[in-house]
């Protein structure tokens, strides 16, 4: 009789525990949480720490031809004027200091704004309390400048006041700023270039009349003894003359927290077109940028690409632009708003009027 013992599989065995793989849940816990804070930390940086940019983009128009927050931007006491039709308006950049990166990177994505390291608009050391004064200042100088250059062209008889008096200057003590000066070395004056044209015979030493006015006291004579300075040959009195409009009348210009002096064209424009009769603008919406001497003549500025943007948007159709400016106007011009170039004062005038006949004007 046969015995059969039955042969397990020779495949199977003991079933082995799973072994623990390094690093598990435990690590997946510790490496979620690292990085969650790692997020969090660049989000709180991002979102909280300034960096070293500005960015500058469109800013507000006015309408010099109105009014703003009730009161006239250009005003003209004890004179008539003639009313005026449409706007002329003077446009602005904004600028943001202290921009965090994701700030930044919103006002960049935009497409209204542009960043620029922050040392070409602030010099080290500088705030923007510092930039905002020399921004005042520069606005001021040019209300100054556009009221000279507007009565000029208009024919308006000037005078000549004493402006800055240099340290150590031959007329210490003989002149103050704000006197009025009638005559130099014998020559009747009445604009800045003619005080120094009389002064170009002279030589350093010599002795010359100063006939001058203080206010509203009677015109007296000094002798001046002139001194010396490396940029000339002739006589140095130590005065920087300044241009002022010999009227009954005066103009006030009232436009609150803007600064700079790219205001100056359209300011000069604005008060050209109260007292003349002609209506520059026929009642359209003009735009235009342009920083302006006491001569008439048109200096370029910066901005122009968000200032035209700025004056598209407030529905101005025409755009006056330095000549200097042209080429980037052209490049960053909106559609639909015509680009006009300008040199000076009288172009801008002789423009307007072309564009309101209908006839062609000189363009970027």
């Amino acid at each position: 009789m046969s015995q059969q013992t039955e042969r397990p599989d020779q495949d199977t065995a003991e079933p082995q525990p799973p072994r623990p793989r390094r690093g598990g849940p435990a690590r997946r816990t510790w490496t979620l949480v690292w990085s969650f804070v790692l997020v969090a930390a660049i989000g709180l940086l991002g979102g909280v720490v300034s960096i070293p940019y500005v960015a500058i983009g469109p800013g507000p128009t006015f309408n010099t031809l109105g009014s703003v927050d009730g009161t006239t931007v250009i005003s003209v006491q004890g004179q008539d004027t003639f009313p005026t039709k449409g706007e002329l308006r003077m446009v602005t950049v904004s600028l943001t200091d202290s921009i965090t990166l994701f700030g930044a990177l919103g006002l960049w994505a935009s497409g209204r704004y542009s960043l620029a390291p922050r040392e070409e608009y602030f010099k080290p050391g500088e705030s923007q309390q510092d930039v905002q004064k020399q921004n005042v200042q520069e606005f001021t100088d040019s209300q100054s400048n556009a009221q000279v250059a507007a009565l000029r062209y208009l024919g308006y008889p000037m005078k000549v006041l004493v402006g800055s008096i240099s340290q150590g200057s031959p007329v210490t003590g003989v002149l103050n700023a704000g006197d009025r000066l009638l005559a130099v070395n014998g020559t009747k004056v009445s604009t800045s270039q003619q005080v120094q044209d009389a002064l170009k015979s002279t030589k350093p030493g010599q002795a010359v009349p100063v006939t001058f006015q203080h206010g509203a006291s009677p015109e007296q004579t000094a002798t001046i003894t002139l001194g010396h300075s490396d940029d000339r040959a002739w006589g140095f009195m130590g005065i920087g003359p300044i241009d002022r409009p010999d009227v009954p009348f005066q103009v006030k210009i009232s436009l609150a927290d803007v600064g700079g002096p790219s205001a100056g064209l359209i300011f000069a424009l604005t008060i050209i077109d109260k007292l003349t009769p002609d209506n520059l603008n026929n009642g359209g919406d003009i735009a235009g940028t342009g920083e302006i001497d006491d001569q008439g003549n048109v200096k370029p500025i910066g901005g122009i690409p968000f200032k035209m943007i700025a004056a598209k948007e407030a529905g101005a159709t025409a755009f006056l632009a330095p000549a200097d400016n042209c080429a980037e106007a052209k490049a960053h011009a909106p559609d639909g708003l015509k680009l006009i170039k300008v040199t000076t004062l009288a172009d801008a005038v002789s423009s307007l009027q072309a564009l309101k006949a209908g006839k062609p004007t000189p363009g970027c």
